[in-house]
């Protein structure tokens, strides 16, 4: 039964160690993602104050019509 026990915890230890090795690799990934989504909205809200930029969707006319 002891070794029973050692595997069980040999197995958890390991699936520790997998999951920690994915949230660290998430966390990264988040990080990163934050960080591109930050760049875009500060460029994006320095098309907003030149007054350039806008996209037309559809069909929206432009605005000097």
């Amino acid at each position: 039964m002891s070794t029973e026990i050692e595997e069980r915890l040999a197995h958890l230890e390991r699936l520790a160690e997998d999951l920690n090795e994915v949230v660290s690799r998430q966390a990264a990934e988040i990080d990163r993602l934050t960080a591109r989504v930050a760049m875009l909205m500060e460029r994006e809200a320095m098309r907003e104050a030149e007054g350039t930029g806008g996209v037309i969707v559809g069909d929206e006319k432009p605005p000097h019509y």
